[in-house]
């Protein structure tokens, strides 16, 4: 495909046509700050916090949904972007309870760390990212920390908590353009604008199907995984790449693991799934860690269990089975493939059952 360019901070860079401001920027290895910008879904430039200075634009431009076009000369930090940027920053966290990061000269003015409101988003908050990058401190006229707002805590998966929304409207994008759930909107207009499920009720009362990704999509606090609560900073976590077990899609997620122990689950932005997950893959990992899941193999002796090393209980399988074929036949026995296992696992256990055992009996839980 023919390729254009356009110049960045007096860096020339090439670009496809339909691409973005931003897209051609983030493909040079050019950062340009986002927070309502959602990849894969519909550019809405509504945060503005990605304004960039285009020569011979009246007004500074949303880089995520202005088109690139060949020749034009971007400056992505002048002056006046900069403290349009600061000025949205400060008015972002002014919108709500944000009061939440400590600075080194707050400090030195004797700001205290225990005055700071705790938030389970620090370190992975964008807008904190983007207000200690622009030096901009929370200001004088925000809202006060007794400012009533709507918070919901009456489900088993999804905190929800207005007093950290910035109407970024990533959250409805996610659950609209990316899963396609159509669960979440904007609803109401002007100063009363806010996310709202169906009816404006709570997910556990709407058509929310409890995905999480718009959890996985909020750029701030306002949207927590419940599970995730108070179990480790993300600077105290490590993540481990991994399949989902659930199904044969293979949905590829980032385990977050504190001390040996799962935290919390996200998707990763890897083929299949580029970060979307289920309820599922998202929500129901509780087993790994569960206290009756099995871990030894057990054989019924007596009408009782014992524990048995691997080796015995496979030997005890293949005995059996071999029994029953030479007493009543090879189509005596039938085989039960597994959605939680891979592909080829699938194909080595139905190979076994026809090649080994002799029977077409193979069946498969997904089928029911």
């Amino acid at each position: 495909m023919a390729h254009s360019t356009l110049n960045i901070n007096g860096t020339t860079v090439k670009f496809t046509p339909g691409q973005t401001i931003l897209e051609a920027a983030r493909d040079a290895g050019i950062d340009i700050p986002t927070l309502c910008y959602l990849k894969g879904t519909t550019p809405t430039g509504s945060c503005r916090v990605c304004v960039v200075e285009v020569e011979g634009a009246r007004t500074l431009l949303p880089a995520c949904s202005t088109p690139a076009a060949a020749g034009m000369v971007v400056q992505t930090e002048s002056e006046r972007v900069v403290a349009a940027r600061k000025m949205v920053i400060e008015l972002l966290l002014a919108s709500g309870n944000h009061n939440c990061f400590v600075y080194a000269a707050q400090r030195d003015q004797g700001f205290k760390v225990e005055d700071a409101i705790f938030c389970e988003a620090e370190g992975e908050c964008q807008l904190q990212a983007l207000a200690e990058r622009y030096q901009v401190f929370p200001p004088s006229y925000a809202n006060p920390p007794d400012t009533k707002y709507y918070y919901e805590d009456n489900n088993s998966m999804i905190v929800r908590d207005f007093s950290k929304c910035i109407m970024c409207g990533r959250c409805v994008r996610a659950c609209c353009e990316r899963q396609v759930n159509l669960a979440i909107d904007i609803g109401y207009r002007g100063s009363h604008n806010k996310i709202v499920a169906r009816g404006d009720y709570p997910y556990i009362d709407s058509d929310c199907v409890f995905c999480g990704e718009c959890v996985q999509a909020c750029p701030v606090g306002a949207l927590l995984d419940k599970a995730a609560r108070f179990q480790g900073r993300p600077w105290e976590r490590t993540k481990v790449r991994s399949t989902c077990p659930y199904c044969g899609v293979g949905c590829q997620i980032d385990l977050h693991i504190k001390n040996g122990r799962i935290v919390k689950v996200t998707g990763a932005d890897e083929i299949p799934n580029e970060g979307r997950l289920c309820v599922k893959g998202r929500f129901g990992w509780g087993f790994v860690h569960h206290p009756d899941r099995l871990t030894t193999p057990l054989i019924k002796e007596n009408g009782s269990f014992r524990e048995a090393s691997w080796e015995e209980a496979l030997d005890l399988t293949a005995r059996r089975l071999q029994e029953i074929k030479d007493q009543d036949g090879a189509d005596k026995i039938g085989g039960w493939c597994s959605a939680r296992v891979t592909n080829e696992e699938n194909y080595l256990f139905q190979k076994f059952m026809r090649a080994v055992i002799g029977t077409n009996h193979v069946d498969h839980c997904a089928r029911l």
